[in-house]
């Protein structure tokens, strides 16, 4: 080896190129995103669910919207907000519950100061309390998502009582003596999946402050969700039938239940093996652990969906009797 092989390699900064995905020609996946609350769209004024709100609100002091997954609970509670506040995203706040959620995070708590020591400052609640009293001709709203993830109880604290329609407007004091009234025009709405475990604290605590909308699975939208997406019309037949079907099964298991919003998109045989692939048998999994012989029958029910596609494509490969007679004198 030469001593000018032996010398080792300096690569300068200058001779260092940074390539990017478009240098490369790589697109990266664009994920799609929730719509801001400003591009959330109110619900049209004859929509039954708005209608249906806007009477039980004259009684009680929020809405819970209960329902398996993929029933719309979100979405319909989202655009609600949107249209009690008459589109004014300012009075619309979003929350979501969890397990180590708390009174601190959610109606007041210390916050740690830069310059030593901590300061008790509003969360959520008392924000939006605020903003109500500031706005006392329009609506605010407050919408809690996955509401039985967390203890009511633990995170309302004092407020809980005051929230129920009879009690707006009194003043109680909380935990730290800060005096508070939940007004008139604060609207409470929130989700939750009854088969959530803590829901029995849930209904004891808020049973008789707000009222329940029911969100089943739907089919009638399942079926515009697939007409939208162009699928074939003996496709669309055999996915509503199971649809059907599952959620019938679902009187007896409530956890196989079924909803809409799964189908959201799915066009053909391949997006439907995708969503069976990645979301929906998991889904059955978890229902029916402890029963083998439902769990095959979801299979099998799944099967009679794709086979008729495939032995459809199968039968329009295989020449028919005229198709040989045809071609038979061909070169």
């Amino acid at each position: 080896m030469t001593s000018r092989e032996a010398q080792p390699v300096r690569l300068t900064q200058e001779k260092v190129r940074h390539l990017s995905v478009e240098d490369l020609g790589l697109k990266p996946p664009i994920a799609e995103r929730a719509p801001r609350i400003e591009e959330l769209q109110p619900l049209e004024v004859d929509d039954p669910i708005l209608l249906s709100a806007r009477d039980l609100l004259r009684t009680y002091g929020g809405l819970i919207f209960v329902g398996p997954p993929g029933t719309s609970k979100s979405w319909y509670a989202s655009r609600l907000a949107v249209t009690l506040a008459e589109g004014d995203p300012s009075l619309v706040r979003f929350v979501q519950f969890h397990p180590s959620y708390q009174y601190e995070d959610f109606v007041e708590g210390f916050i740690p100061q830069e310059s030593g020591g901590f300061k008790l400052v509003p969360k959520h609640f008392l924000e939006v309390c605020q903003l109500a009293d500031d706005h006392r001709d329009r609506l605010a709203v407050i919408v809690i998502d996955e509401l039985s993830r967390g203890d009511p109880g633990r995170v309302f604290g004092e407020a809980l009582t005051y929230i129920e329609k009879s009690k707006r407007g009194l003043s109680f004091s909380l935990a730290s003596g800060t005096p508070l009234h939940v007004p008139p025009n604060l609207v409470v709405l929130a989700t939750m999946n009854a088969l959530d475990r803590g829901v029995d604290d849930v209904d004891a605590a808020l049973d008789r402050r707000f009222a329940k909308i029911a969100m089943d699975p739907n089919t009638g939208l399942l079926a515009q969700f697939l007409d939208e997406a162009g699928m074939s019309d003996g496709l669309r037949d055999r996915v509503l039938t199971f649809f059907r079907n599952v959620n019938e099964g679902g009187r007896a298991n409530p956890y196989s239940a079924l909803g809409h919003t799964y189908f959201i998109g799915v066009s053909d045989e391949e997006s439907l093996r995708r969503v069976w692939e990645h979301q929906l048998r998991f889904h059955f999994d978890k229902a029916y652990r402890l029963d083998a012989e439902g769990r095959a029958d979801i299979d099998r029910m799944w099967n009679r969906v794709l086979a008729i596609g495939e032995e459809e494509a199968l039968a329009s490969t295989v020449p028919t009797d005229t198709d040989v007679a045809e071609t038979e004198g061909a070169p």
